[in-house]
């Protein structure tokens, strides 16, 4: 059963001080934009927050921030439409950002764009565990940084191409959400998605938790696009979780 509410943990107040940082903070060129969903999109982020963060999970899965047509629409990590929509059951209203790039307009549950890598990941965790509370159950999905960075061209700047002035000033509010993220929610361990993510964790953690990774769903990896959720299923066998095998099935699902 998931958790009773009271027995949720107190993610929101954390998620609220990350997201009023990062939103003081200023970017200069190659960025022009830069979005805040956890502003604009805050009744989806909220939402998922209050009904899936809980407490004594067997991984936290982080991401590193916003997709153009995942999160920064809807709120929600890796939060391609209609999955978030049909799925994790989370349709709420998305306004815009302050200023808004032309060729990356914020429609919210309204966008026609599928974002590719929240269509894999999401789609794995419906056909592995079948409904959302099996899944989160066991599992929470959120990002490092909540920001995304769109230049001129409408082109997306990933953190880790920023400034470096500006990736340690950012670096340490998500720093410090996450490791009071980590000590809210109890994970027994923490999963990068990605190298990138792996590496804040490993920076965050220590040798708190053991932390590992699997293979980013981005469309841009050849890697990924080569059959994602089969490699997956296999990282996280190796990775001692149970319900997961060598061999990957997605018809057994775990309990």
């Amino acid at each position: 059963m998931p958790a009773r509410k009271s027995e949720r943990p107190r993610a929101i107040p954390i998620v609220e001080r990350l997201r009023d940082a990062v939103d003081a903070l200023s970017f200069r060129a190659p960025v022009e934009h830069v979005y805040n969903p956890l502003v604009y999109a805050w009744p989806s982020a909220r939402a998922y927050l209050e009904r899936f963060a809980q407490r004594d999970l067997d991984a936290l899965f982080l991401g590193m921030n916003p997709g153009p047509f995942g999160m920064a629409q809807t709120g929600v990590p890796f939060g391609e439409v209609g999955l978030v929509r049909d799925w994790i059951g989370i349709h709420e209203r998305v306004g815009k950002p302050p200023k808004e790039h032309p060729k990356r307009p914020i429609d919210g549950f309204d966008c026609v764009r599928s974002e590719v890598s929240g269509q894999r990941f999401w789609t794995f965790a419906k056909e592995r565990f079948g409904t959302p509370d099996r899944f989160f159950r066991r599992f929470f999905v959120w990002n490092y940084c909540p920001l995304v960075f769109l230049e001129a061209s409408g082109r997306n700047l990933t953190p880790d191409k920023l400034r470096e002035s500006e990736r340690r000033d950012l670096f340490a509010h998500c720093d410090d959400a996450l490791r009071a993220l980590i000590d809210e929610l109890s994970p027994r361990r923490v999963i990068g998605i990605g190298r990138f993510a792996r590496l804040r964790l490993e920076r965050v953690v220590g040798d708190r938790l053991p932390v590992g990774e699997i293979l980013h769903p981005s469309p841009a990896s050849p890697l990924a696009n080569r059959g994602w959720a089969p490699q997956v299923e296999r990282q996280l066998a190796a990775l001692g979780i149970d319900g997961f095998t060598s061999r990957a099935s997605a018809a057994r699902r775990p309990s």
